[in-house]
Formats: C-alpha cells, sequence, structure tokens
C-alpha cells in the first residue's frame, strides 16, 4: 500500500474519505470538501492523478484497490493509527465506463469485475467505516447514476451494481439509525471538459446546461455536514432534470 502523507499538525478539522477521488467526479468532490475546510483522505489505485491531488496538511493519498478486502483493512488501520477521527466517506470509486457489450457476449468475468468495484468496493468501505463514524455520529455518501433507473443498450452490470448501491443505501442507513447518516447521489451528465460540448448538449437538460463534477461536490459537502443532519437513507438525483423530461423520437 503506497502512502503519501501530510504532516499531521492540526486535529480540529473534521476528516473525509473520498475513493475514486483523483480525477472526474470524485475530483471535484475532494475540492469541494477542501473549501469547505474538510481535510480529505483520498483512496485510489491511480497513483499520477492523486500524487498530483496533494497539498501540504490537507490532503492524503494512500492507493487503494476499494475491491480487495486486505487493501481496504489495511486503508483504515492507517487511518485509525493517523487520525483522531473520521467523520465522513464519499464512496465514489467505480469502474466509469459503463459499456459491456450485448448479454450474450458479457463474460462472467466482466460482470464480475463491476460487481467487485462498483459495489463489493462501497460495502468493503462502508462496513470499515462504521465503527469510526459511529464514534464521531458521522456520515456516509454513496455515489450511484440515473442508471439504476434508466438506462441505454448494453449497460447491464453498471446499472445493475449502482441499483444495488441505491438499494445498499437506504438499507444500511436504517440498520445505523440514530448513529450514522447514510445517503446516495445519483448524478446524470456530469462532464470534466466542457469544451467539447455543443450547444445541444447543453440545451437538452432543463437545468440549461451539462452537469459539473462540483454540482455533486456541493451537495456531498452539504449531505456530510451539520446542514444534511435530517436527511437520511435518500437518494439524491442531480441530473439537470433529464430523469423528469419526456423524450420521444423524432
Amino acid at each position: 500500500m503506497t502512502i503519501h502523507s501530510p504532516t499531521i499538525n492540526d486535529t480540529s478539522s473534521s476528516v473525509a474519505l473520498v475513493t475514486g477521488g483523483a480525477r472526474g467526479v470524485g475530483k471535484g468532490i475532494v475540492h469541494c470538501l477542501l473549501n469547505a475546510g474538510w481535510r480529505v483522505i483520498v483512496a485510489d489505485v491511480l497513483k499520477a492523478e492523486s500524487e498530483a491531488l496533494l497539498s501540504p496538511d490537507i490532503i492524503e493519498y494512500v492507493c487503494t484497490d476499494i475491491s480487495n478486502e486486505e487493501q481496504v483493512a489495511n486503508l483504515f488501520e492507517h487511518i485509525k493509527s493517523v487520525y483522531s477521527n473520521l467523520n465522513g466517506v464519499v464512496n465514489n470509486a467505480a469502474i466509469a465506463n459503463p459499456y459491456t457489450g450485448t448479454m450474450e457476449t458479457l463474460a462472467l468475468e466482466e460482470w464480475q469485475r463491476f460487481i467487485d468495484t462498483n459495489l463489493t468496493g462501497t460495502f468493503l468501505v462502508s462496513r470499515a467505516a462504521i465503527p469510526l463514524l459511529q464514534a464521531s455520529r458521522g456520515a456516509i455518501v454513496n455515489i450511484a447514476s440515473t442508471r439504476w433507473q434508466q438506462s441505454e443498450p448494453h449497460c447491464e452490470a453498471y446499472a445493475a451494481t449502482k441499483g444495488g448501491v441505491v438499494a445498499m443505501t437506504h438499507a444500511l442507513a436504517l440498520s445505523l439509525s440514530g448513529q450514522v447518516r447514510v445517503n446516495c447521489i445519483s448524478p446524470g451528465w456530469i462532464a470534466t471538459d466542457h469544451n467539447n460540448l455543443s450547444p445541444s448538449d447543453h440545451h437538452q437538460h432543463p437545468a440549461g446546461r451539462v452537469g459539473r463534477p462540483e454540482d455533486i461536490g456541493n451537495m456531498v459537502e452539504f449531505l456530510l455536514s451539520e446542514k444534511g443532519s435530517f436527511i437520511t437513507g435518500q437518494n439524491l438525483v442531480i441530473d439537470g432534470g433529464m430523469t423528469k423530461k419526456m423524450i420521444y423520437d423524432e
């Protein structure tokens, strides 16, 4: 396990773990938490991208494959040895490309890869975090997708895992009732490079634009903070209104 640690000289800040925080939506979540004063631990397999995020005293990177039970256990042993508290966990790490080809050609190995990362990884991290979050009265935010309720062809494995994340969220929220709040965000189209988008890409969204990583990051920060203290067991869809839009072939 590769660890890049800041100098821990201020234990007063709230601490959050963000899995898959090196790029994309995860990177946006990290920046929003930092702007709100959180200390952030990034767990990711993308070493170079994660190291580029490092900033003295406020970000730590731990190279972790969340689908590996031993690596997750090592991650949390490290957290317990270094930090006096853990206040939030963001289960964001996932296989991003949802397309696998037809169901008839989908290999069991590929199906299992989606399950192991997107669903089992969320389970392993949440399970390991529970004692620390119970002690801090903290919160978990899981990142799912609007594909749990709507699909394109040939995305069965991805959709199944994101549906599982949504279901796990409300189940765990009830199991940890009064101890740890657990919520889920289902993003729609979130673009990291708006320069490659066309006007029609934006205009098809009722909100008038394609989403940005900070749209998700700001909601994550809200849900982890005291501002979201009356919210648990929920799946919040952030998609610019697309799942409410009637679309017909023309």
